[in-house]
C-alpha cells in the first residue's frame, strides 16, 4: 500500500517499467478514484486537484512509461514532483486554468495577470494565503498568466485541528479582481484532505 502520509518518494519506491506496466491499468483506476474525492472547481473554470504522494507517485510513473527516459529520468522526476508531496502541515494543490477555445483561452489568461497570489483557504474564517511553489514565475512581464499554478496552503496546528472538526466550514477560493469565486470542501474532500497533515 502508498501510505498518503509519506512526504517524499525516493529511487526505491520506483517499479521497474515493466512491472508498472504490467499493473498499470489497475493502478491508474486506484488513481482516478482517489482523484476524485481531492478535485474541487472554484468558479467556470479554475479547478484545484490537491496533490499528496499517491498522486505524485502515479505522476511520476507515468511520465517514466510515456517518455522512457529509464534511470536517467528518474532523478528529474523526483526532482520535479517531490516538492508537491505535502509536508504534514501543509496542502498543495495544481491549480489549473480549463478553457478549451484557445483564442478565448488567451484573452481571459491575459488578464489574469498575479491570479497566483489571489489564491486562499478559509478554516472557520481563518484565511490561508496561497504560496505559489519557486519554480518560475506563471505571471509574464506581458501579464498573461499561465494556465497550470502550483500552490502551497500552510497551516498551524490550531488551522489542521479545525479543519478536522466538522462544524468548522473550510472554503478554498480565488479574490483575483477578473475572477472571484469560492466552493467549500464537502466532506469527502475534507476527509481526503484531512490525512495530508501528519500530527
Amino acid at each position: 500500500m502508498l501510505a498518503a502520509t509519506k512526504t517524499e518518494i525516493t529511487p526505491a519506491d520506483i517499479l521497474a517499467p515493466t512491472a508498472y506496466a504490467h499493473e498499470r491499468r489497475t493502478l491508474r483506476a486506484d488513481i482516478v478514484a482517489i482523484k476524485k474525492r481531492r478535485r474541487v472547481s472554484v468558479g467556470p473554470f479554475a479547478t484545484f486537484y490537491f496533490e499528496n504522494y499517491r498522486t505524485m507517485w502515479h505522476q511520476i510513473h507515468e511520465m517514466l512509461y510515456i517518455e522512457k527516459g529509464g534511470e536517467d529520468q528518474i532523478a528529474d522526476e523526483l526532482r520535479a514532483y517531490n516538492p508537491l508531496i505535502p509536508k504534514g502541515r501543509e496542502l498543495v494543490a495544481t491549480v489549473m486554468l480549463e478553457i478549451e477555445e484557445p483564442v478565448q483561452r488567451a484573452q481571459i489568461l491575459s488578464g489574469l495577470g498575479g491570479i497566483e497570489n489571489h489564491m486562499f483557504i478559509t478554516v472557520g474564517g481563518a484565511r490561508i494565503a496561497a504560496r505559489p511553489e519557486g519554480d518560475l514565475e506563471r505571471t509574464k512581464a506581458d501579464g498573461k498568466t499561465s494556465a497550470v499554478h502550483f500552490q502551497h496552503f500552510d497551516f498551524t496546528p490550531e488551522l489542521i485541528a479545525k479543519f478536522r472538526d466538522p462544524a468548522v466550514q473550510v472554503i478554498v477560493g480565488i479574490d483575483h479582481p477578473e475572477y472571484s469565486h469560492m466552493a467549500i470542501l464537502t466532506p469527502a474532500v475534507r476527509e481526503s484532505l484531512a490525512q495530508d497533515f501528519i500530527t
